[in-house]
């Protein structure tokens, strides 16, 4: 019994001695100490000032979710040994200089969700360690020169979501291991260049949520170490200078939501290490072929939520690491073979949401339904009426023969045309094609050169070659083709040019008076001149002189405003007498006419 007794009483003052340890090592009141973890953890105790005598071996404080007001200067000094400091969701709105002073091994910092609204210099002075800064959700309107210059080992930095309207040129300064730079929804009119060339450590660069509207030359300057960069929801975006990219080794590129009008390929084609690129919610139309091959490293492509109408052959050409296309969400009604430099490498492809025309063109696409990865998500026909609404999974191989076709282009009119006219005439050729899918247009020059839909060579939108003001050198044949994905056909046509004599006149015709002639041979001409100016020798003659004329009733309108004037003035003296002195000789010698003289002058 007496044992028993003396074991309780050993236990019990052992207990009271490790009570009053705590007690003594420092855990304020209203707050939970876990020795083993050295963690003080006083979040959401509605303290409205920083507690005393906190245990000098903590490694964690965590006075979150408070109402701190001011955070003073030296405030922790006696907390060598912490690491993680958090200051989240309190009403700060005041630290003072060397509020942090002390704190030599702290790693992380967090000043979330505060009333924040600048941030004097020498705020973070003695925080060389730290590795992680939290200053998002707050009041900032502007980062002051060195602001963080002694936090030499910062690799993160959450500045989103403040009021921030200017960055000074130098309040990146000292942050040379800085990774990681949040700068979310804030009132940038314009790329902080110059403050972000120091942070030339940089890798990751996020900025959401701003209202630039253009991206200009030279934008990331000195940022070689930068690899991923995500620019989204900036609405007013619409434009990237064409070296607004230079110089970075990106890896990893999305800009997204913003309002691209079309893939700004000048930009891009400086980033021969990207392998993700993420183009979606922008209004582009078009992925225009043999534009991004200088991409060579490219695996990823994403454009969903788009406006896109056509993928055009050889748009992907080139990129031999191409494995995942995402263009769910568009407009497409097919999407060609062609397109890819070679489908073997194929593994992921999104069409769904798309008005899919289910013929032979995507018949690629379904006979690899096994094999390629949709993600979860069917591509669904839309057309014809046969198939509408069908999943591809949905069909047998057998089928597919007879369901996904198409027909083949074929020119319409294959009769002879031929256009023999004088230099000066505009000429225009008829090319009328059929097929479904319905084909497209191309005609060669007698050069063979492509024609544009601009120039005085051109192709119309109905597929007509028009020659305008033919000249000699125009001369040749020039030849129809009519594509689609069935087949082709072509057409040949011939256009032979006379130069005309330099002292005919070679009429004009406005382009408003363009018309085509009934004859077969002549019903695609109109009219031209070879001259480098369209008049000819009677417009001259009446032109020189009308100009003749002109300037005559000028000249006579003046002597007779003179001739009045002068009468208005009253008598005039015509005359007028000049005495005068000679000048002696040199010898000294004169003679009677030295003293003078006199002459009358007349005057006109």
């Amino acid at each position: 019994m007496f044992v028993e007794s003396v074991v309780r009483w050993g236990a019990w003052s052992l207990l009271l001695q490790y009570g009053l340890g705590v007690a003594a090592g420092g855990c304020p009141s209203r707050c939970v100490c876990r020795l083993e973890a050295k963690e003080v953890i006083c979040s959401g105790k509605h303290l409205n000032s920083v507690p005393e005598s906190f245990s000098s071996d903590a490694k964690r404080l965590d006075l979150s979710y408070n109402k701190l007001k001011t955070v003073g200067r030296r405030q922790f000094f006696g907390m060598q040994q912490l690491q993680e400091l958090d200051l989240s969701d309190n009403l700060i709105s005041m630290i003072e200089v060397e509020a942090f002073q002390g704190l030599q091994n702290l790693r992380t910092l967090r000043l979330k969700n505060n009333r924040l609204k600048i941030i004097p210099v020498g705020v973070f002075s003695g925080l060389s360690s730290l590795r992680f800064l939290d200053l998002s959700q707050n009041e900032i309107l502007v980062f002051l020169d060195y602001t963080f210059k002694e936090m030499v080992n910062l690799q993160t930095l959450e500045a989103g979501e403040n009021d921030l309207v200017f960055i000074s040129q130098r309040a990146f300064f000292g942050l040379q291991n800085l990774q990681e730079l949040n700068l979310d929804r804030s009132n940038l009119s314009s790329i902080p260049t110059e403050a972000l060339s120091q942070l030339q450590g940089l890798t990751r660069l996020r900025m959401l949520h701003l209202t630039i509207s253009t991206l200009p030359n030279n934008a990331f300057r000195k940022l070689h170490r930068l690899h991923s960069l995500l620019i989204k929801n900036w609405p007013l975006l619409d434009y990237l200078a064409s070296n607004s990219l230079i110089g970075l080794n990106l890896t990893s590129l999305v800009i997204s939501n913003c309002n691209l009008s079309a893939v700004p390929y000048a930009a891009l084609r400086h980033l021969v290490y990207l392998r993700f690129l993420d183009l979606s919610y922008n209004p582009i139309t078009v992925i225009q072929g043999s534009l991004l091959g200088d991409l060579l490293r490219l695996q990823e492509l994403h454009l969903a939520g788009g406006s896109l109408l056509r993928i055009e052959p050889g748009a992907f050409r080139g990129l031999a690491y191409f494995r995942m296309l995402n263009v769910t969400s568009n407009h497409l009604t097919t999407l060609e073979e062609s397109a890819f430099h070679s489908v073997g490498n194929l593994q992921v492809l999104r069409l769904d949401g798309n008005p899919l025309a289910c013929d032979c063109r995507l018949l690629w696409v379904v006979r690899r339904r096994l094999r390629l990865n949709f993600d979860g998500y069917q591509p669904t026909c839309a057309s014809p009426d046969a198939v509408r609404q069908r999943e591809f999974r949905d069909f047998s191989e057998k089928e597919l023969p007879r369901l996904f076709t198409c027909r083949p282009a074929r020119i319409l009119d294959r009769r002879p045309q031929e256009a023999r006219v004088e230099e000066g005439t505009t000429v225009l050729f008829s090319c009328k094609a059929d097929g479904d899918p319905f084909p497209s247009i191309t005609w060669i020059s007698s050069h063979k050169n492509v024609v544009s839909p601009t120039g005085r060579i051109r192709v119309l939108p109905n597929g007509t070659l028009e020659v305008r003001f033919a000249q000699v050198q125009d001369s040749g044949t020039y030849q129809c083709l009519a594509g689609n994905a069935a087949g082709n056909d072509s057409l040949t046509v011939g256009l032979y040019v006379k130069g005309v004599p330099r002292n005919r006149t070679i009429p004009f015709f406005s382009e408003e008076g363009w018309t085509e002639p009934s004859n077969p041979p002549a019903a695609n001409t109109s009219a031209q001149m070879a001259k480098p100016y369209p008049f000819d020798a009677k417009t001259l003659i009446i032109a020189t002189t009308m100009g003749f004329l002109s300037f005559l009733s000028s000249v006579a309108i003046c002597f007779v405003f003179m001739f009045f004037w002068s009468q208005s003035k009253g008598q005039i003296k015509h005359t007028a007498t000049i005495d005068f002195v000679p000048r002696s000789s040199m010898g000294g010698g004169g003679g009677d006419g030295a003293d003078g003289g006199r002459f009358t002058m007349k005057l006109i």
